[in-house]
């Protein structure tokens, strides 16, 4: 394997997803609660893969001759992230209750990986980050195999140590404060984030 290019798809992959979003957001929360942390960092990473391979295979030229499927994700997204932001909102008025804390499931897994698909596939960024940068990016490398290896290997290591990192921060969340706090301030992030959309 051509290791300059692997390494270089590896960072700029890394550099694409550590940013604070929507996406991020969402695990490090699911991590702070330990619910179902290996299926949906697996999920996120599995969909990142997918998004890269197409990137590298040269789909990114069908999102740029045809920007209405950016368009209808840019539509969808918004409303999702204003419906989760208001969820969030309305979670951060309420009395948090235990079962946050001591590591019970709260949130169904089919209803956590709906939530995660919603924040993955309704993001129109992921497809200008992956099907258009990576796949231009990935034509100046000798090996675009090496390249998109590595960029799709810094999705699984870092959507996994997001998740099971996260319990490092577990000790300030103890109180039923901490949460109602967190989820304001992820209520706050998806309006942001939504007005951001509505911007670009």
């Amino acid at each position: 394997m051509n290791a300059p290019d692997y390494i270089s798809g590896f960072l700029l992959g890394l550099s694409l997803i550590i940013a604070i979003g929507s996406q991020n957001a969402f695990i490090l929360k699911q991590g702070l609660k330990r619910e179902h942390i290996f299926f949906i960092s697996l999920f996120c990473a599995v969909s990142d893969a997918l998004l890269i391979s197409a990137g590298v295979a040269g789909f990114g030229a069908i999102t740029v001759q045809y920007p209405q499927i950016v368009n209808i994700a840019k539509i969808a997204g918004m409303v999702f992230l204003i419906g989760y932001g208001l969820q969030s909102l309305y979670a951060s008025v309420r009395i948090s209750h235990a079962i946050t804390v001591d590591g019970q499931a709260v949130t169904g897994l089919k209803k956590a990986l709906l939530l995660c698909f919603g924040f993955t596939w309704l993001n129109p960024h992921v497809y200008l980050d992956t099907l258009v940068l990576v796949g231009m990016v990935s034509t100046g490398a000798s090996s675009k195999l090496a390249f998109g290896i590595g960029a799709v290997s810094a999705s699984f290591f870092f959507f996994f140590a997001l998740g099971y990192g996260a319990r490092l921060l577990r000790p300030l969340f103890t109180k039923p404060k901490a949460w109602n706090l967190l989820d304001a301030g992820v209520g706050v992030l998806m309006f942001y984030l939504a007005w951001h959309l509505y911007q670009s």
